[in-house]
């Protein structure tokens, strides 16, 4: 080995530890994994009570049942992000705190206000592609502070919400989409974080 690849070597290994330092310790693989049960429940209640929604009606249904189920998964998460901080957390991890609450806060606020932006209009078919692609940018937000494995879940994320806001209602609408893209990935991501709790 040359002095040249022992200086690289020597270089990943310091930027490996770096990055493990950073990662944000206070994600729960619980609440994840809850978040991706929501979405499966939110997918089969949409089933029953407005299949594919086609008109304005199911349509406002269809957004309050994600609606509730987005606002469900969140406050699952920052409970649990919360009951870390008040009682395992030390000081520079109150710190990331601070941060990744910041980090993913812009795509929270800009999906809400574009989400209800579009009930006004009723363009309910923009919705999902929306949803998925605000998620991806979000975790693309927080990816110093996240499981590396997470980002090629938020590239897709961002590359099926941009398809998604050019598919037709009839498609984009229907229940099984949301349902199986938030929870999958939600489950996949608790079972990275739980990994990297192992560690």
């Amino acid at each position: 080995m040359t002095e040249l690849e022992r200086a690289l070597a020597d270089i990943a290994e310091v930027r490996e530890r770096l990055a493990g330092a950073q990662r944000f310790k206070g994600y729960s693989a619980l609440a994840a994994a809850l978040s991706g049960l929501f979405a499966l429940v939110a997918g089969a209640v949409q089933a029953l009570l407005v299949g594919t929604p086609a008109g304005g009606h199911d349509g406002r249904v269809y957004f309050a049942i994600w609606f509730i189920c987005c606002a469900a998964s969140i406050a699952v998460n920052y409970g649990a992000i919360a009951q870390w901080f008040v009682n395992d957390a030390s000081a520079r991890e109150r710190w990331q705190t601070r941060t990744v609450g910041v980090s993913i806060l812009p795509a929270i606020v800009l999906g809400a206000t574009f989400s209800f932006a579009m009930l006004r209009a009723q363009e309910f078919g923009l919705l999902p592609g929306i949803w998925f692609g605000c998620y991806g940018v979000g975790l693309f937000a927080s990816r110093l502070m996240i499981p590396r494995g997470v980002l090629p879940i938020a590239a897709a994320f961002v590359a099926i919400g941009a398809a998604m806001l050019f598919a037709p209602p009839s498609i984009a609408l229907q229940w099984w989409i949301p349902a199986a893209g938030f929870g999958l990935a939600q489950f996949a991501i608790a079972a990275m974080v739980a990994r990297e709790h192992v560690r």
